[in-house]
């Protein structure tokens, strides 16, 4: 047993050639569950009667309203599940437009083309878009595992599998960081993008203001801006009243009331609800959760440890400050785990580094089905676990240099 938990411990058992081989597996699986479900399907279903792509369909028939002038309409369920139900059946379940406004320029321009290439064009231009950024993180590696290992990631096929953005905020974010230091203006328009989904911006304007970087923040706050000009503009002032109304719905039906279900959700939110915590105490916890994470965000950004550390905790901790990510969602870990991994590779993993970096990788694979089977989550303990090892190493490094300035200085 201690030779187990010390193998654990050390990372011995993770070696490139283990990690090559489940990559490949895990890969051919995933292809082989794209074909099965696209070999099964009938007209625009999958084997289940469901929308191929299934949470794909609600960009769409939103996007078909934008062009018919009714921009308001995906905000009110009834009318956008009717819509819904009118492409791809009457037993269509509803998949909800919950977007701000802005995101219907993208619907819309989708939605001109059929549905099937509107979904290929989506996840084709998104998942290139993801793996230049994995791309970006890891720099010139002479070997290509890097792009084994993004591409059979088992949250790209959860994401391709529900036709989502997972890899569009995986890129977006990956991206900021790359360019923060270096384009500090080009990073702050693309946090800005991010705004089309809001709950992941918490703490990023948080450790732009702690870190000073004011053209960041300005580029991220007029890209805001500009996106909601942009769209008032197009679709009506009527639009925001409408948008604002349907989160209502979001945060009763879907977040409160769990009609996802809890095991989809993977926040310390669901977790509290998931154990039969009424709202108002996982409202508590999410919210002491979250201010923590803060604190220990903000020490971190301003300690003296490596950008790509900073990078990887505060991906980390944006998945953990909102109450509402679910499991296609967690694609944006993905250059959270690049950062990691390249740092440790060229400056060596602390314990448990590398065992913690192969369960983030996994576990998109089984976090569904294991909560729903045992009601024990993995996804949001695993995280706040992976952001204590992210602290403890930057405490290191600052150590460190101040024991280095201090012999200096004597």
């Amino acid at each position: 047993m201690g030779g187990f938990i010390k193998a654990l411990r050390d990372g011995e058992w993770l070696t490139a050639e283990r990690a090559r081989l489940w990559a490949i597996a895990l890969l051919l699986a995933s292809l082989a569950a794209v074909l099965y479900i696209l070999a099964t399907a009938e007209g625009l279903n999958d084997y289940q009667g469901r929308p191929i792509g299934t949470d794909f369909s609600n960009v769409y028939a939103a996007g078909s309203y934008v062009l018919e002038g009714r921009p308001e309409a995906p905000f009110d369920s009834p009318t956008q599940h009717a819509r819904e139900r009118e492409i791809f059946g009457v037993a269509t379940p509803f998949y909800g437009w919950h977007y701000p406004p802005f995101f219907l320029f993208v619907a819309a321009l989708l939605a001109v083309l059929p549905y099937l290439p509107a979904l290929a064009l989506w996840q084709g231009a998104t998942l290139a878009f993801y793996l230049l950024c994995i791309r970006a993180i890891v720099g010139r590696e002479k070997s290509n595992l890097w792009l084994l290992l993004a591409l059979a990631y088992p949250a790209v096929f959860i994401n391709l599998g529900h036709g989502h953005n997972g890899f569009l905020t995986a890129a977006l974010m990956g991206f900021a960081l790359v360019l923060l230091d270096r384009r500090p203006v080009v990073a702050g328009i693309l946090f800005g993008l991010l705004a089309y989904k809001p709950q992941f911006g918490l703490l990023i304007p948080l450790v732009l203001i702690a870190t000073e970087r004011w053209k960041t923040f300005a580029a991220a706050a007029a890209t805001v801006g500009m996106l909601a000009l942009a769209a008032t503009l197009a679709f009506g002032p009527q639009v925001w009243p409408a948008f604002f109304a349907s989160t209502a719905f979001t945060r009763e039906v879907v977040l409160e009331a769990g009609n996802t279900g809890w095991h989809r959700i993977q926040t310390v939110f669901s977790w509290v609800r998931m154990w039969g915590g009424p709202i108002p105490l996982a409202y508590t916890v999410q919210i002491l959760v979250t201010l923590a994470l803060s604190i220990g965000l903000v020490w971190l950004w301003r300690s003296g440890t490596s950008m790509a550390i900073k990078a990887s905790g505060l991906i980390i901790a944006s998945l953990l400050a909102t109450p509402y990510s679910l499991d296609y969602d967690l694609m944006a870990l993905a250059p959270a785990i690049a950062f990691w991994a390249s740092e440790g590779i060229s400056r060596g993993f602390r314990s448990w580094e590398k065992t913690t970096l192969a369960a983030i990788w996994i576990v998109p694979l089984v976090a569904r089905s294991f909560a729903e089977a045992t009601l024990i989550p993995l996804t949001a303990p695993l995280l706040l676990a992976a952001f204590v090892l992210l602290l403890r190493r930057a405490a290191e490094v600052t150590s460190t240099r101040t024991l280095w300035l201090f012999s200096r200085a004597r």
